[in-house]
């Protein structure tokens, strides 16, 4: 495939024109990648590499239906949404009808951030408050009013929260406040809630909305325990305010069993607001928020007109109509619940090998696995983690690392991933723990109880594997940290990658 530069000069062109603060993947050693397809993407030598991390093709790289949609769009008329188009209105239709009763009234924009912060107006317009409650070490996009409300964001930088700010313990039932030996965690972080809406009272504040990802994905791939949402809700509209469920990243089927992440906690569950982003266009910029007509008349009262030019055009439309074809014609929420099932499956036996692995949790095509340096106090492995996600990378198995510790692997692949990818993504995971663990002698074993204490010393595997990359013969001063068996999994790996069908 032929390229504009090479990649020495494309990544000096980055550091010239793109803004410093506009990160890459793998910033130590970037891939440079020129075409995808399905599940796969290549770079420009035609290294063939798993996508783990993608949950915005969601229904495969290039999909040849999506692209048929948008080409035939696109030859007749893409023009401003306030045009009368069948399209929009058809698409409306058809994201209603996946979504409970009383969701029924659309507004189409661009990406996620977008549509949070519409969701911010509509609360407020709705409720007449101002304040909103978010979820620790969330992040709801990029936007100055969404910075405000996501910790995950302002709790890195320089600014200080906002004192319409609420920020509530994350349900976190592994390492969070109240864990999975609490009687009650979910009415327990439920409480902390009520709290925040009883204090905000007390200084004469009032709330408008508590905001959070139906499952938390940048905070660390977190489920919130049964029945946390409907207790919620309950405080939070009994304060005047509503409830948003952000399902930028966990919705379109990715859970399986449910085509919106919020319906695992129950059909008497129903946000009054829900955002949609990433997954709609399959890497086609188009965004939603969906909400109530009660909500939706009382932001029209406000007389202020809402538009936006591009969303909802006929081709983002015609896009996320495709989009809902194939996840129905391929059966892409089976896929997710067969094959995440099997995953999961996967590396609980992996849990049950390697110290390193705290916690596996997910549900569908949305797990994460959580690194930890001792079992007992479920101290994070941050630079574990990151060793791992490069050692991956270089087994051509793409995924990053998350959560307020940075300790905890994502796995969000598009929806078409097979038993196949699960199989080779495990083996190469359980490859590379197994030369960290080696690399420190026989205190580790070969299998390890839930209490072990992790003893693997990432520095020095380190080391060792980055030398071992580099030349060709081991130094006697290293033999001792290395058998021979580790030493081939260090070099080769597991097995070689399967053959592009």
């Amino acid at each position: 495939m032929s390229e504009l530069y090479s990649k020495r000069d494309t990544l000096s062109l980055r550091t010239r024109h793109i803004g410093p603060s506009c990160k890459v993947f793998f910033a130590d050693d970037p891939i440079k990648i020129v075409r995808a397809q399905r599940q796969y993407m290549f770079d420009e030598k035609g290294g063939r590499y798993l996508d783990c991390i993608n949950n915005v093709s969601h229904v495969g790289h290039c999909h040849p239906e999506v692209l048929k949609a948008a080409l035939k769009q696109m030859e007749l008329l893409n023009t401003n949404s306030r045009f009368l188009h069948d399209n929009i209105v058809e698409y409306a239709k058809r994201l209603s009808a996946t979504l409970p009763e009383k969701l029924s009234v659309c507004y189409f924009t661009n990406s996620g951030s977008e549509a949070n912060d519409l969701a911010l107006r509509l609360a407020r317009q709705f409720s007449g408050h101002q304040d909103v409650i978010t979820l620790d070490h969330a992040y709801h996009g990029h936007l100055t009013s969404l910075i405000e409300i996501s910790p995950y964001k302002f709790q890195e930088g320089k600014d200080i929260k906002k004192e319409f700010v609420h920020v509530a313990p994350a349900p976190d039932t592994y390492r969070g406040k109240y864990r999975e030996d609490h009687a009650d965690p979910a009415s327990a972080y439920a409480d902390d809630v009520k709290k925040i809406i009883e204090e905000a009272h007390k200084d004469g504040r009032k709330i408008a909305a508590f905001i959070t990802e139906s499952m938390q994905s940048c905070g660390g791939q977190i489920i919130p325990p049964a029945g946390y949402f409907q207790k919620v809700a309950k405080y939070v509209r009994e304060a005047g305010g509503v409830f948003i469920a952000d399902e930028v990243q966990v919705g379109f089927g990715r859970v399986g069993k449910h085509f919106w992440s919020f319906q695992m906690h129950g059909e008497d569950f129903v946000p009054d607001i829900v955002t949609m982003g990433k997954p709609m266009g399959n890497g086609h910029p188009v965004a939603c928020v969906v909400t109530t007509r009660e909500i939706a008349e009382a932001f029209c009262s406000s007389g202020m007109e809402y538009f936006n030019t591009y969303g909802g055009n006929p081709v983002s439309s015609a896009v996320g109509l495709a989009v809902l074809d194939v996840i129905e014609s391929e059966d892409l929420r089976g896929n997710a619940t067969r094959v995440g099932d099997y995953l999961i499956e996967l590396l609980n036996k992996q849990k049950a090998k390697h110290a390193l692995i705290g916690d596996v949790r997910g549900c569908g095509l949305f797990i994460g696995i959580d690194l930890v340096k001792d079992h007992q106090k479920r101290t994070p492995a941050t630079a574990e983690a990151q060793h791992i996600i490069y050692r991956m990378k270089e087994k051509r198995v793409l995924l990053s690392a998350d959560g307020p510790h940075r300790n905890v692997l994502k796995i969000k692949p598009p929806m078409c991933f097979t038993e196949e990818d699960a199989v080779f993504m495990v083996e190469q995971l359980d490859g590379i723990l197994t030369v960290l663990e080696e690399a420190n002698g026989p205190q580790t074993g070969s299998v390890i109880s839930e209490n072990t204490v992790c003893r693997t010393k990432v520095s020095a595997a380190h080391l060792i594997v980055d030398y071992l990359r580099e030349h060709e013969h081991t130094p006697p001063l290293l033999l001792p940290c290395l058998n021979s068996a580790a030493l081939r999994k260090a070099r080769y790996g597991h097995r070689e990658w399967p053959e592009t069908p």
